[in-house]
């Protein structure tokens, strides 16, 4: 059962480029540029407890910017990063970028497995919903009523492709549709015709419907966050410039989100927040066709990075910047938030201290129509 398990995986993710897509998915590939694998502390021969979901989150301001907790778990001889990354409800590439040096695809039985289920909320109002482009995540706010503690849902998405970047900037909701029909604008049209595929006009509701059975139309004509026939390219670039989440994932920000709420999408690879007193970072990949200078102008561009409230807290507290704590951070970027107050604080040592749990759905996760 396992082989033929493993052997499905593989043709649906290859399948992710040759099916009807809305946002035509690239198979997911292992990493050509990584650093080597870091060595995790064993896990204890005693039964783990389960892993908490941090998909729902109410933040304790005293807290602050984090939500959930970095875990690791082991991998079982059946899992691949596809399987591991629905389950935990994270991107493919979160994974692969948390693990390098693993193969996402035979990771091996009883391989420790780094779970980045610890966030940074994004610099941004938080209300409605707030994309980050770099984190291939989104996040979403939903009203609260004076005194209450603010909620915060996480999923991981996918994105546009190189070619097809999801817009940046601030749009809102202007309708929503369960089982949307799919039509295709022109480009994309042309682009299936270039590879020697005619796509239809239109692509009615169903298993074959790129668009899944759930589907929010923004005032940015042609873009839309929708669900997924193809879940294997959650936590990719993987779009014509849509916003894609897990079915279960979709469903449930479908219930939870109404016409008209305020949209925001950023493209933000490093971002910095407080935490019980200590600032953190978490890094993730600038992307290929980000147009800012990351190279040559890093500590400018860092220094704009660093909300306002930061920089006051920073000024009341007396400190400044540790800019080297940051440049190690900003040049190992694995998605992990790291203090930058700690001394001696490692990747190594961070991920010795997370929590190690079970490999089954988490407590509390949105599991209802998931892949176990």
């Amino acid at each position: 059962m396992s082989a033929l398990r493993n052997s499905v995986v593989r043709t649906l993710l290859a399948g992710l480029i040759l099916g009807l897509a809305a946002c035509s998915a690239p198979q997911p590939k292992a990493p050509t540029t990584r650093p080597a694998a870091v060595p995790w502390a064993p896990i204890a021969d005693t039964p783990a407890p389960l892993a908490t979901s941090a998909h729902r989150t109410v933040l304790d301001p005293a807290h602050g910017d984090l939500i959930g907790e970095l875990q690791v778990t082991r991998a079982t001889r059946e899992d691949t990063f596809v399987d591991l990354a629905r389950r935990f409800n994270v991107g493919y590439e979160e994974l692969v970028r948390a693990n390098p040096g693993v193969d996402p695809w035979l990771p091996g039985e009883g391989r420790e497995i780094v779970l980045p289920t610890r966030h940074i909320l994004p610099d941004a109002p938080r209300e409605g919903i707030v994309i980050n482009l770099a984190a291939m995540r989104l996040f979403y706010y939903p009203p609260r009523k004076p005194g209450e503690w603010q909620t915060v849902y996480t999923f991981p998405i996918g994105i546009g492709r190189v070619g097809w970047a999801t817009p940046e900037g601030t749009t809102s909701v202007v309708r929503m549709t369960k089982n949307p029909t799919w039509r295709p604008g022109p480009g994309v049209r042309a682009e299936h015709k270039k590879n020697g595929e005619i796509l239809p006009a239109v692509v009615p509701p169903g298993p074959d419907n790129p668009l899944g059975n759930r589907a929010l139309y923004l005032d940015w004509p042609s873009y839309l966050i929708h669900g997924t026939n193809k879940p294997a390219g959650v936590g990719l670039r993987s779009s014509h410039g849509c916003i894609r989440l897990f079915p279960e994932d979709i469903e449930l920000l479908y219930d939870l989100v109404k016409p008209g709420v305020k949209v925001t999408v950023v493209n933000q690879p490093f971002v910095f927040g407080w935490h019980e007193g200590e600032l953190m970072m978490q890094a993730f990949e600038v992307l290929e066709d980000d147009p800012r200078d990351w190279r040559g102008a890093q500590r400018k561009l860092l220094s704009k990075s660093l909300a306002t409230r930061i920089r006051q807290r920073l000024a009341d507290r007396g400190d400044t910047m540790d800019w080297e704590a940051v440049s190690r951070a900003s040049h190992d970027p694995r998605g992990i938030p790291m203090p930058l107050s700690r001394a001696g604080a490692t990747t190594q040592s961070v991920v010795g201290e997370a929590r190690r749990v079970r490999n089954a759905a988490p407590l509390g996760a949105n599991v209802a129509r998931a892949a176990s």
